[in-house]
């Protein structure tokens, strides 16, 4: 009975404010503040025709996809290494690959920014981004994908390959479409990390900013705080369907090998 007053108490405390996001977001007064005054949609049409945003959108999808892309081509790389080879060291350099998972994102961001602009002389842009996102993302990718690649039978690509099948062909023909949940789920749940990331986008951005960046900026304008909220409601809506969507196809690939499920995001 302690435990569930607990959770649900819990439960309470971690999305209170997230609920209270569309209640201000759909309330038409300006104030942050009990009691509601009224209804209306004006804070979401007004998202619209904003060209800022919309820049500031753009170059988060921009950054998110690549990121995305990226950290699932290397989270399979080293997924299919753990998976299917032993080597001298392999726990510690696997240790090493999911160290970022721990460490403080203002430390990383500082140490890139330093690295970036003092030791490499890059300048600041999308893709200095994509490359600190891709370097936390890529454990999230790993552990996900750990699980696609250990699960599978190592004899079903050793029969196409007693059939005459290359390595390559073997692997795109046979493990590639069994670990294709996974990979879709580790894009999803890399996607989602990525556009909703700020402390790393905002030490290393350039002149455009991500879309959490641009709406920190829109904070300093009390007025604008409705619209914040407004912007904050979609993205929650958006990342719930992406871990959802992550979620399914997740279990659709434990399904698929058969193997036990041990849990997952949702």
């Amino acid at each position: 009975m302690s435990l569930r007053v607990y959770a649900i108490a819990y439960l309470i405390f971690l999305y209170a404010p997230i609920v209270l996001l569309p209640l201000f977001a759909f309330n038409d007064a300006t104030i942050i503040a009990f009691p509601l005054s009224g209804f209306t949609t004006e804070w979401f049409s007004a998202l619209k025709t904003n060209g800022s945003l919309h820049g500031a959108l753009t170059n988060s999808l921009i950054i998110a996809g690549c990121t995305a892309v990226f950290s699932t081509l290397l989270g399979m790389c080293a997924a299919r290494a753990a998976a299917m080879s032993h080597f001298p060291g392999k726990g510690g350099i696997t240790g090493f690959v999911m160290l970022p998972l721990v460490l403080p994102e203002i430390i990383v961001a500082v140490s890139l920014l330093v690295i970036l602009r003092q030791v490499l002389g890059l300048d600041l842009g999308n893709w200095t981004i994509i490359m600190a996102h891709v370097l936390i993302c890529t454990p999230f990718s790993i552990a996900i994908l750990n699980g696609a690649f250990g699960n599978l039978d190592p004899s079903m690509e050793e029969a196409a390959l007693d059939l005459g099948e290359s390595r390559w062909s073997a692997f795109r023909l046979v493990t590639l479409p069994l670990v294709m949940p996974g990979i879709i789920s580790s894009m999803l749940i890399s996607f989602t990390i990525s556009l909703d990331e700020f402390i790393i986008a905002f030490f290393l951005t350039g002149s455009d900013p991500t879309l959490p960046v641009y709406i920190w900026g829109l904070l300093r304008f009390p007025a604008q705080l409705p619209v914040v909220m407004a912007l904050g409601t979609i993205l929650v809506a958006l990342s719930i369907i992406l871990l959802t969507i992550a979620e399914l196809f997740r279990r659709r690939g434990i399904k698929r090998s058969g193997a036990k499920d041990t849990g997952g995001f949702l």
